[in-house]
């Protein structure tokens, strides 16, 4: 679902975020937005602060400045809380426990069987199955569909496609855009850009540890020399890069 067709406030919004590890500042000044109903990819090179502004959005990594708020409110200070607020998140080590059974790592995640395998009909067959024992695409189906279950707002994914084959990439994809039209606001990170832009709506670039452009995912298709000058570029900021949306459609 194109931005301009969402009405209302964003489900998450962050202005002026800044966040980093003991004293070496990551992030600086991250300013965002995801809509009910959309799926925006957040993009850069290796290092540019990709996974650090996951964890601060969910509330696995303190702020150091800025504002996060979800569904309107000030996001809950643990991510524990903030979960009650409606935000699901998928690290990028899945968060499955290996030594127990599917049907058990569903239940764990406070999500009944029945209605994650209703979005992952795939996994019916290996509900007895202990998680460590599924191949690599099968837990990543697996993470997402139990947090799909839990109907939350906001799902936040880390590395989605990382060591997939093609075609559970794609069954991924077409499980966060059945997420999206069903009204959740959906933020992943993707290290591969075609796939990113393939399932997004709307695109974010991160670069030394700042959002160095932002585009609607269908303009960047059109014009992958964009991506191409802001990966290769050196400096702080990536050549031609804004991070006003109505320059770059």
């Amino acid at each position: 679902m194109p931005a301009d067709t969402v009405a209302g406030d964003p489900v998450l919004s962050a202005v002026g975020l800044c966040a980093g590890y003991g004293p070496i500042p990551v992030l600086r000044d991250i300013d965002l937005r995801v809509n009910a109903g959309e799926i925006v990819a957040l993009l850069g090179p290796n290092g540019s602060g990709k996974t650090t502004t996951m964890l601060a959005l969910a509330g696995e990594l303190r702020c150091s400045a800025g504002q996060i708020r979800v569904n309107g409110a000030p996001a809950a200070t643990r991510m524990h809380r903030r979960a009650r607020q409606g935000v699901a998140f998928v690290p990028d080590t899945r968060g499955v426990f290996g030594r127990l059974s599917v049907r058990d790592n569903l239940r764990l995640g406070r999500v009944t069987p029945a209605s994650a395998l209703a979005h992952a009909p795939e996994l019916t067959s290996r509900v007895s199955t202990r998680a460590g024992l599924l191949s690599g695409g099968e837990q990543q189906i697996l993470a997402v569909a139990r947090a799909i279950a839990r109907r939350p707002r906001l799902l936040l994914i880390d590395e989605l496609s990382l060591g997939l084959a093609p075609i559970v990439v794609q069954r991924l994809i077409t499980l966060l855009r059945a997420a999206a039209d069903d009204g959740v606001a959906v933020l992943v990170v993707e290290q591969h850009v075609q796939v990113a832009l393939g399932a997004a709506d709307r695109v974010y670039v991160l670069k030394r540890g700042e959002v160095v452009h932002s585009a609607d995912a269908a303009h960047l298709r059109k014009h992958p020399e964009i991506l191409e000058q802001l990966y290769l570029a050196r400096g702080d900021r990536g050549a031609g890069a804004t991070t006003d949306e109505t320059e770059t459609r």
